[in-house]
Formats: C-alpha cells, sequence, structure tokens
C-alpha cells in the first residue's frame, strides 16, 4: 500500500487536508471521492519517494555476477579519466563516485564499488586497490603508493596511462597484423577438409568402379581423405590437447623455463617474443623507478609482468647481485637475455641517475622494432601461404586427374 498526501473540498466548500493509504492514485481518488469529498490536488508521500529513490540507487549499485577480470582496454581508460579528474582537482572519492557511475555493469564497476567502501572505511587507494586483484595487478597498486606517498598522484596515474596506452597500442597492431594471415588459413584449412571429406570419396568410387591400378599419389590421398573422414574432430583435438599439455607442463618451473626458452627460439618468432618482452620489461621498470618504486621493488614487479620464466630466473640472479652491492649492468649482462645495446644504455643510465629514461628509449627502440619485424612476419606469410596452398592444390589434381588419364588411355 501507498500513502497519498491530498487537499480537496467538502460540499460545504471547506478546504480538507489529510492522507490515504491505496494501492495506486487512482484508487486514491475513487476513495476520497467516495468520503464526499473533491479532490484538488494528490501526490505520493514525500518519505515514499526518498525510499523509492533509496532502493533505486541501492539496486543500481548492486554488484553483477562477472567471469574473468578487467580487460586491459577498459583499464586503461579508466586511469586516464581517474588522471584527468584528479588533475582538475577533485578529491579522490568523488572521482571514483564519478567512474564508478560512467561505467556499466561488470568487474570493474563490482572492483570500484568495493574500493570507494575501503576509502570511507579509512584505508589508502593502493590499500584498497591491492584487494581488488582481478582489476588491478601490483604494478598498478605499487605505482598509485608511490604516487600517495610522494604526493603526486595525478602525475602518477598519467605515467600510468601512458604506459598502458603504449601497451594496448603495440599489441593492438600486432593482433590487427596477424588478422588476415588467421583468416586465410584457417579458409584454407576448411575447403581442404572439405574437399578430403566430400570431394575425395566419390572419386574413390569412381577409380573403385573401374577396378583402376591406382598410383602412389592416388593413394596417398585416399587414405589422408579416409583418416581425415574417420577421425575429423582430430583437427580440432590434437590443437586443443598440444595447448593443454603445454599449460601442465608450465605449472612446473622446469617445464615452464624448457617452453619459454624453445619459443623464444622460433625461428621469426621467436626473436619478436624476445624483443617484445625485452621492451615490456625495460618499460615497466622505468616507469616504476620514475614513479619512486624502489630498485629492488621494481625489478621483482618488472618480473612478474615479463611473462617468460628465462627473464624471471634472469631477474631473480639480477635481484640476489643488486642485494649484494652490484649495479644492474654487470649481472644484466651475465644473464644473456639482452644483447649489448641494452646492457650499455643501462650502464649509462646509472652513472647518470637517468636510468629511468634510459630504459624508456630502449623500450622504445624495441617497441618499433617488434612492429618491423611483425610487418616483415605477415609479408614473408603472405608468399608462403600461397605457395603451400598452391603445393597442395597441385597435389590434389594430380592426384586425381592421373587415373582418369590412365582410364582414358585404357577405353581408347
Amino acid at each position: 500500500m501507498t500513502t497519498f498526501q491530498y487537499e480537496a473540498m467538502d460540499s460545504t466548500g471547506l478546504e480538507v487536508k489529510d492522507t490515504i493509504e491505496a494501492e495506486s492514485e487512482a484508487e486514491a481518488q475513487t476513495m476520497i471521492r467516495e468520503k464526499g469529498f473533491y479532490v484538488t490536488q494528490i501526490r505520493e508521500q514525500q518519505r515514499r519517494k526518498k525510499a523509492v529513490a533509496a532502493k533505486q540507487r541501492a539496486d543500481e549499485r548492486r554488484k553483477t555476477f562477472t567471469i574473468g577480470g578487467v580487460k586491459s582496454k577498459q583499464l586503461t581508460m579508466f586511469t586516464r579519466q581517474l588522471s584527468t579528474l584528479q588533475d582538475a582537482g577533485l578529491p579522490i572519492l568523488r572521482s571514483l563516485r564519478i567512474l564508478e557511475g560512467q561505467n556499466k555493469a561488470g568487474a570493474l564497476r563490482n572492483a570500484l564499488m568495493d574500493v570507494i567502501e575501503d576509502i570511507e572505511s579509512g584505508n589508502t587507494l593502493s590499500e584498497a586497490m591491492s584487494k581488488q586483484p582481478k582489476a588491478f595487478d601490483n604494478l598498478y597498486c605499487n605505482m598509485v603508493k608511490a604516487g600517495e606517498a610522494g604526493g603526486a598522484l595525478e602525475v602518477i596515474l598519467q605515467r600510468l596511462a601512458e604506459f598502458q596506452e603504449k601497451a594496448q597500442s603495440l599489441k593492438r597492431k600486432i593482433v590487427g597484423a596477424m588478422i588476415y594471415p588467421a583468416a586465410v588459413i584457417s579458409v584454407a584449412v576448411g575447403i581442404v577438409s572439405f574437399i578430403m571429406v566430400y570431394i575425395i570419396p566419390k572419386f574413390k568410387e569412381i577409380f573403385e568402379g573401374f577396378d583402376l591400378d591406382l598410383p602412389i599419389m592416388t593413394q596417398m590421398l585416399i587414405s589422408s581423405s579416409d583418416w581425415v573422414s574417420k577421425y575429423w574432430y582430430m583437427i580440432f583435438v590434437v590443437p586443443i590437447a598440444f595447448w593443454l599439455f603445454v599449460k601442465i607442463v608450465k605449472k612446473n618451473s622446469t617445464g615452464a623455463f624448457v617452453c619459454d626458452w624453445i619459443a623464444l627460439r622460433i625461428p621469426l618468432v621467436g626473436k619478436i617474443l624476445h624483443m617484445g618482452t625485452i621492451a615490456r620489461v625495460t618499460r615497466t621498470l622505468g616507469t616504476l623507478i620514475a614513479s619512486g618504486v624502489p630498485i629492488l621493488e621494481g625489478l621483482i614487479i618488472s618480473r612478474d609482468t615479463s611473462g617468460n620464466a628465462v627473464f624471471v630466473r634472469a631477474f631473480d640472479n639480477i635481484y640476489t647481485a643488486i642485494r649484494e652491492g652490484e649495479t644492474i649492468a654487470v649481472p644484466l649482462k651475465e644473464s644473456r637475455i639482452v644483447d649489448d645495446l641494452v646492457v650499455n644504455m643501462v650502464d649509462v643510465g646509472e652513472e647518470t641517475g637517468a636510468l629511468d629514461d634510459m630504459l624508456y628509449k630502449v623500450a622504445d627502440v624495441y617497441d618499433e622494432e617488434v612492429e618491423v619485424r611483425v610487418e616483415a612476419l605477415v609479408s614473408l606469410l603472405e608468399p608462403i601461404m600461397v605457395v603451400v596452398l598452391g603445393l597442395i592444390v597441385g597435389f590434389i589434381v594430380i592426384s586425381l586427374f592421373l587415373p582418369l588419364v590412365q582410364l582414358l588411355n585404357d577405353l581408347s
């Protein structure tokens, strides 16, 4: 039942003010008229409206069920917007509430709700964010912590946004460059599979009908067609099984090291992976050092963002050497994970006190090199795909026509 406030006039013309409970405004007016009053004004009681509005706000702030973490593109946009709001001088709580309201229901909005609650309870921004690992990783939280300690949170957020934007840009370029080869390979696999499953068996029936002595090429083609027709699901099972096998092996530290070591030595692709990892690690370390994070803590965070067990082991050795009093350049050279250019630039950066700038330059150089190599790889893949597809189609055509030529000769 809803409570309504109304003003009315009785049969003598006197004004009456009262409240009445009803399911709706129309029902309330009917009940008032039955009392012999003429309604002049009616409205829902104000506290009821406030309660409804409060309930609506609570419903809007209710968390939604999500699977997975926050997308990097979404987090990058959030960081840039938060940096802009902080640079404008808004309080952090108000900035977070604004961004929470702008974001659609999802993992980031859920995380922001918890962050706002933790800050209202007395936690700092970095402490609140560290409780949301699905949204904010160690790199993010430590940079925010450094910004809070130095009183330059807006500057740190700006650097963090630039770091994320460059990483996102490089990833977008690589993915965009690989779309065309992936599409061509997928279509080619589909067409060849169709030929093997539906076309070759038709020719097999024709050859069996004439009892021909088939050439070796034709026998190989028919055997392949029989295998594909019988075990077509293996086309999907084998890649998935291989991926799961690698995942299981990488659960072990030794297995992860071996897999990543092999990946870095794959022709063409390995060099791109190696350079991309160097660019990511050096940019991460440079951003952390520029933000005021201690060098040892920065090494740990950079190690975790490398995503490669070979680099993880090398960074562990570098961390141990620095704790014993060494500079970064000496153990970095001994690790052999980077070339002399990187070692020399790091050495100069340590001597001049501009290590962060040198690391940024290394990252820029390797980012550009990765882009160039990816473009070259794509350009190389195009003629390779054409040649491979030509050989496959040529093998199928020749294998099918050799028995037909033999049949024509026999008939003539």
